[in-house]
């Protein structure tokens, strides 16, 4: 399972992640980047008065592996 991780800088440069609960496995950069830009331009989303999405930094997929054990 593949999960798609977005991460963005604070308003204070930390790294602030945020994990869409159902996103394609085989999104393109251009898709994936302007879907971020959309995002920190809706310029909302805050926690505790520090902006969370201000710039972009990176986004990448990250695949889990299960293995059951029964």
């Amino acid at each position: 399972m593949k999960k798609l991780y977005l991460t963005f800088l604070n308003e204070e440069g930390k790294a602030h992640n945020l994990i869409p609960k159902v996103a394609a496995e085989d999104l393109t950069e251009d898709v994936v980047r302007e879907a971020m830009e959309q995002l920190r331009d809706l310029d909302i989303f805050d926690k505790d008065g520090v902006k969370l999405y201000q710039d972009i930094d990176s986004a990448k997929y990250v695949e889990t592996i299960e293995t059951p054990l029964f």
